[in-house]
C-alpha cells in the first residue's frame, strides 16, 4: 500500500544515482525531524534545562572532594536530565511511524542491486551443519539453468545459477519429503528480498545474491564499507548536527 504512496515520490532520485538518492533523503528526512522537534518541543525551557544541567556538572566537578554534596547535586542533575530526555521523545512520537514506512521502502530499493533480466544470478540454500543429500530446485514460470537444478549438498549448501526474463517468480526448493518456496524478481527497477530465514526444519537459509548496494562506493571505514542504512546514518549525523547549529536548537 505504502509502495504505491512512495514510489512516485523518491523513485525519481535512483535516476540521480545511490549516492545523491541517499544525500538527498537524508537531508530531506533529517530536516523535517529536525524542524519538528523544534516546534514540538518548549526551546525556551530545553535550554534552560541544558544550562542548569551544564552548571551542575560544574558544581560536580568543584565538589570532588565532597562526596556527600557531589551526591546531591548529581541527584538534581539526573532530575534534570530525565525531565529534559522527557520532552526531547515527545517529537519522536511524531514522526516514528512515517519514518518506519520510509525506510522499509529504502530497504526495498535501495539495499541491493535489481537482477538483469537475461544476466546469470546464483541462489543458494543453507542447511543445518551436518545435512547430506540432494535439493532439486523448480521455478514457475520457467527460467533458464546453468547449473543442474538437482544439486548434492556440499558443506550443508546447495548453489544454482539462473537467468532468465524481466518477470516474478516463484521458486521451490525439494529437499526429501519438503518444500521451501521463495519469491524472485527480475527487473531493472526492483527486487525481492534477497533473503529468507526458516526455522525449525533442516534448511535454515535461502538466498538470492543480489550485489550489495555500496552508496559510497569502495570506501571503507575501520574495514567496514556501509550500505544505504550506513551511509545515511552518517549523512544524517553531519545535517543533524548542521540544522541544529543554523537553528540554534537546543
Amino acid at each position: 500500500m505504502f509502495e504505491k504512496v512512495l514510489d512516485p515520490i523518491f523513485r525519481p532520485l535512483l535516476d540521480l544515482g545511490f549516492f545523491w538518492a541517499i544525500l538527498i533523503i537524508s537531508f530531506v528526512l533529517t530536516l523535517i525531524i529536525t524542524l519538528v522537534y523544534k516546534y514540538a518541543t518548549d526551546q525556551t525551557l530545553m535550554k534552560k534545562l541544558k544550562a542548569e544541567m551544564k552548571e551542575l556538572q560544574k558544581e560536580m566537578k568543584r565538589l570532588k572532594d565532597n562526596p556527600q554534596k557531589a551526591m546531591v547535586h548529581q541527584k538534581k542533575m539526573m532530575q534534570k536530565n530525565m525531565k529534559y530526555m522527557k520532552h526531547s521523545f515527545k517529537p519522536t512520537l511524531y514522526t516514528f511511524v512515517p519514518i518506519i514506512i520510509i525506510f522499509g521502502w529504502l530497504n526495498s530499493n535501495l539495499a541491493f542491486l535489481p537482477l538483469t533480466p537475461d544476466t546469470d544470478f546464483i541462489v543458494s540454500a543453507q542447511f543445518k551443519e551436518g545435512t547430506f543429500g540432494e535439493v532439486s530446485l523448480d521455478v514457475l514460470p520457467d527460467l533458464t539453468f546453468t547449473s543442474n537444478r538437482i544439486q548434492t549438498l556440499e558443506n550443508s549448501v546447495a548453489s544454482w545459477t539462473l537467468s532468465g526474463a524481466e518477470g516474478e517468480y516463484q521458486m521451490k526448493f525439494v529437499f526429501g519429503s519438503r518444500e521451501f518456496e521463495k519469491d524472485l524478481i527480475i527487473s531493472t527497477e526492483n527486487y525481492a528480498q534477497p533473503i529468507k530465514v526458516i526455522k525449525d526444519s533442516e534448511i535454515s537459509k535461502i538466498e538470492i545474491h543480489n550485489e550489495k548496494v555500496l552508496p559510497i562506493g569502495n570506501f571503507a571505514i575501520f574495514g567496514w564499507k556501509p550500505g544505504w542504512l550506513g551511509t545515511y546514518i552518517i549523512f544524517s549525523l553531519i545535517f543533524s548536527f548542521a540544522l541544529r547549529k543554523f537553528l540554534k536548537i537546543s
